[in-house]
């Protein structure tokens, strides 16, 4: 008989269960100066590191979907997190910046183990629209972590030094273990069936693959975004690091904000017509930031950043109910490669995007209209 678990208590443990990723990156974004020179290298090469996360949260999730499928939402779940325990820990025995990154790939290996199973267990029990909703009341709650992590990382900085922004990880990974442990019930229905077949209907849907490669791709943007915001307010800007989750935290207060709004359009607009709206207004932000970037002021910059990452309210549970609907028998595996493209784009283009690292913004600029164009242009011909 499986465990009853009220709806609210379930969406805020599965909220929890997927912050693993910005946790691991948001949390660890006001040490990155301090890493350099304590690993004596320049910036780029520590900004390369979230990269390196990407990758291995990717890899992760194409373990953890058939794991997922095979032993359960709550097993999967209970394994990913004591593996990324683990290496979060051994992080801060890294001398070189080799090690830091091998670290952080296995970090984010097992993370990507723990991540599939929050989207499936959502496909398990809801459908359409509702499932749409519950992926937005998931966001509105897992953009807690974003908003708190950089806080967290600037007080921990404020008096330890960058090690102890991986203890806390590990505590983090550890304490979520146990209420998974304790609290969530299973949910899947075990359907026997061969792991590449599983791989094989999932990659071969046309219909359903648009939809996650628009959410990869616009992932990449995102993620440019947050992989250079420490250059852009502290290094650029000379924004104190104190002050740095403020004017990152804006960020998604703003994000939240548009959930609750996605929410409240899904009651009369179709979710498809929400999703190219967003993206269409991403394209509008990239192209003014493409024009002001010269001479451009901290409001503005601001301004453009907030309303460019705010579009993921509408992106992300949208294009997830969407993929997701397709895929009653593997939601893990489907949520793996879900999880695949956008991580594994996002680690691509934001790789490429930083190799062009220069003191102006219009390497940034040009990445997130390019890319937002690319994400309109696959998500304009799903029918």
């Amino acid at each position: 008989m499986r465990k009853s678990i009220n709806h609210l208590y379930l969406i805020v443990l599965l909220s929890i269960l997927s912050s693993v990723a910005p946790m691991g990156i948001d949390t660890y974004l006001p040490s990155i100066p301090e890493i350099a020179k304590s690993l004596y290298v320049s910036i780029d090469k520590i900004e390369l590191s979230l990269s390196i996360f990407l990758i291995g949260f990717s890899i992760g999730q194409i373990f953890g979907g058939p794991i997922s499928d095979k032993y359960g939402r709550k097993l999967s779940s209970i394994f990913g997190l004591l593996g990324y325990a683990l290496f979060s820990f051994i992080i801060i025995f890294s001398t070189t910046i080799y090690e830091l990154w091998i670290y952080r790939f296995f970090e984010a290996f097992f993370g990507g183990i723990v991540v599939v199973n929050a989207a499936a267990a959502v496909r398990d029990r809801f459908h359409g629209a509702e499932a749409a909703k519950v992926f937005s009341l998931i966001g509105i709650v897992r953009s807690l972590a974003p908003l708190l992590a950089p806080a967290i990382g600037a007080f921990i900085i404020h008096f330890f030094s960058w090690e102890a922004v991986f203890i806390f990880l590990t505590l983090y990974a550890l304490v979520v273990a146990f209420f998974i442990y304790k609290d969530l019930p299973e949910s899947y229905t075990y359907v026997k069936q061969n792991i590449f077949e599983s791989y094989k209907i999932v990659l071969t849907h046309k219909t359903a693959m648009k939809a996650m490669l628009t959410l990869g791709f616009s992932f990449g943007g995102f993620f440019i975004i947050i992989a250079k915001t420490s250059f852009i307010y502290i290094e650029h800007f000379k924004i104190p690091t104190d002050y740095f989750p403020f004017f990152f935290g804006i960020n998604f207060i703003l994000l939240v904000l548009m959930i609750k709004v996605n929410v409240n359009l899904l009651k009369k607009y179709n979710d498809l017509l929400i999703l190219k709206t967003a993206i269409f207004v991403q394209i509008v932000v990239g192209i003014i930031f493409i024009f002001t970037q010269e001479n451009i002021s901290l409001i503005l910059i601001v301004i453009l950043i907030a309303s460019y990452m705010s579009m993921m309210a509408f992106i992300f549970g949208n294009c997830m109910a969407l993929a997701l609907e397709h895929f009653p028998k593997n939601a893990g595996v489907a949520s793996g490669v879900i999880g695949v493209l956008q991580f594994g784009l996002g680690a691509i283009i934001s790789s490429i995007a930083l190799s062009y690292h220069n003191d102006t913004f219009l390497p940034i600029a040009l990445s997130i209209t390019f890319i937002s164009i690319i994400s309109f242009l696959i998500i304009r011909t799903y029918k």
